[in-house]
């Protein structure tokens, strides 16, 4: 993507404010490692979920999943059991994030080299 055109007055046309959101919601720390997780197996226990990202807080996975669950991108599911069991899930709006996830994965693979730290 290019420089935005510039509006009328000479100014930079601002950064789009659904495409900001966006980023914001998914560029969040750990969102999108959560959400190509999901994409790969779901529904997912959270404990299969904090499974597959080692790296990440237990108290900020359970975050993580409260902000996707009230924006509609995942869903939580609870069987009353016994024993009691909840599954998440994405919604049909996370699902369709697969495209984007997908293109990341390639760029990163092409561009980035691995750190010592990862």
């Amino acid at each position: 993507m290019g420089p935005e055109p510039d509006v009328p007055d000479g100014s930079q046309q601002p950064c789009c404010p659904l495409y900001h959101q966006a980023i914001e919601l998914i560029g969040r720390r750990w969102t999108g490692a959560i959400i190509a997780v999901l994409l790969e197996g779901e529904p997912m226990r959270f404990s299969e979920i904090a499974a597959a990202v080692p790296q990440l807080s237990d108290r900020l996975l359970s975050e993580r999943m409260k902000e996707l669950e009230a924006r509609g991108v995942i869903e939580r599911e609870v069987d009353p059991g016994p024993p009691v069991r909840v599954s998440y899930r994405l919604t049909d709006m996370g699902r369709s994030l697969a495209p984007a996830v997908d293109a990341l994965h390639a760029w990163a693979r092409r561009w980035l080299r691995p750190t010592a730290r990862a």
